[in-house]
């Protein structure tokens, strides 16, 4: 009996032995499952390290198609000449060593982490700053090794705006996706960009858009540009529409007559307004080293002769003024009348000192009315000079340093 028992016990330790053996070999098994297939089961860290390397492609770069979905273009601010975009990449390539044989793996595809394998890294020369949208992005492989994989941002770039024309200004800006992990014998992009804009709510809209792969470049990249359109409409409301409108009150103060006190406080007033906008127009526009917005030049030659009607009004007003004084101040000829013959009246004493002023008051306005042709011809010209400048002279600004002395070379004095 005891040495049954004692074969029992034996055989039950053996079977428990057996089982926490095989247990391990089967959660391995399963985990190799779920993962996906087998190449994915790195055993040391050195084919870890491989697997994180470009694919390498014999003696042609990697090809990589590059779809990118332009969904907003939002805050653009020229006064610190920026604007913020969301994009979405759309990467695909092809990994041969990630492909496995579909007889053994009934998988079609798994979902892999981005850092479990190689995947283009993106630095836009252009950006002040860039919040990919999710910090761990997943890629979808298929059985053949082809590699499809999404990546969200929004960013903050720079942009050159052509303000010339402002506010029916057009300007054209750049995001510049270099990939610097990788030379062009490495890597090679091939780009198409796709408008995704729903709303046109915005100051500046966005008119077309285009992508390229610029040639003769260090390392991979593709260039995204935006061509932005501005609506005008809030300019024109806010800039243009009161310039114009006090451009338009002073022409009407021919209406009041030059000794009127009421006319020299009206053509200060004007001027004080006028002062009052072009101070926040001068805020409202940037000011550029290369090409000043026209409506900047157009309104201060607006201001001039606004200054200039003001001071004719003030130097007539103050001459007529200073000869009503001498009038008065000249010896009353009415005791010369008394002495004259009752039969032979002489003229009316009263007639010849109106005639004097009045003959005074007439040059003045005579003076005063030839000012006013002018200033309405000298107006009308200026509208006229402004509009052959807007439609024929182009923005010509300097090349920018980078041009002049690329990659970093001596800049030419």
């Amino acid at each position: 009996m005891q040495p049954l028992m004692m074969a029992l016990w034996l055989l039950l330790h053996l079977s428990l032995l057996r089982l926490s053996t095989t247990q391990p070999l089967v959660q391995r098994r399963g985990a190799s499952w779920v993962a996906g297939p087998s190449f994915f089961n790195f055993n040391s860290p050195e084919e870890v390290q491989e697997g994180r390397q470009i694919p390498n492609n014999g003696s042609t770069p990697l090809l990589v198609d590059v779809q990118v979905f332009v969904s907003t273009v939002f805050n653009v601010d020229i006064l610190r000449y920026t604007v913020s975009s969301k994009l979405l990449l759309q990467l695909f390539w092809l990994d041969t060593r990630l492909a496995w044989n579909a007889s053994e793996h009934l998988q079609r595809g798994v979902t892999l982490s981005w850092d479990s394998l190689w995947t283009p890294g993106f630095t836009i020369q252009e950006a002040l700053w860039v919040d990919w949208q999710e910090q761990s992005p997943r890629a979808r492989v298929d059985q053949d090794g082809h590699v499809e994989l999404y990546l969200a941002l929004t960013t903050e770039t720079t942009c050159d705006f052509d303000l010339l024309h402002f506010p029916r200004d057009q300007s054209d800006c750049s995001l510049s996706f270099f990939a610097f992990s990788n030379t062009v014998n490495e890597l090679e992009f091939r780009a198409h960009v796709v408008n995704e804009i729903v709303s046109i709510k915005r100051d500046y809209v966005v008119q077309d858009l285009k992508i390229q792969v610029p040639p003769k470049q260090l390392v991979p990249c593709f260039q995204v540009t935006v061509r932005l359109q501005n609506t005008a409409l809030k300019a024109v409301i806010a800039l243009v529409v009161p310039g114009e409108a006090l451009l338009l009150a002073d022409m009407c103060r021919g209406l009041l007559p030059l000794r009127a006190t009421e006319r020299i406080a009206y053509k200060v007033t004007l001027l004080l307004g006028y002062f009052v906008f072009y101070s926040s127009l001068v805020q409202t526009l940037p000011s550029s080293s290369s090409c000043n917005p026209l409506l900047i030049y157009y309104f201060a030659v607006l201001l001039l002769l606004l200054f200039i009607s003001t001071m004719e009004t003030v130097l007539l007003a103050a001459l007529l003024a200073r000869d009503n004084l001498r009038a008065k101040s000249r010896p009353s000829p009415a005791p010369r009348d008394e002495q004259r013959d009752h039969g032979n009246p002489g003229p009316n004493p009263e007639e010849a000192p109106r005639g004097v002023k009045g003959s005074r008051r007439s040059r003045a306005a005579a003076a005063d009315d030839i000012f006013f042709l002018v200033y309405v011809a000298a107006v009308v010209c200026c509208h006229f000079i402004f509009a052959g400048f807007w439609m024929w002279v182009p923005c010509k600004s300097a090349p920018p340093p980078g041009e002049s002395a690329p990659h970093g070379g001596q800049p030419r004095l």
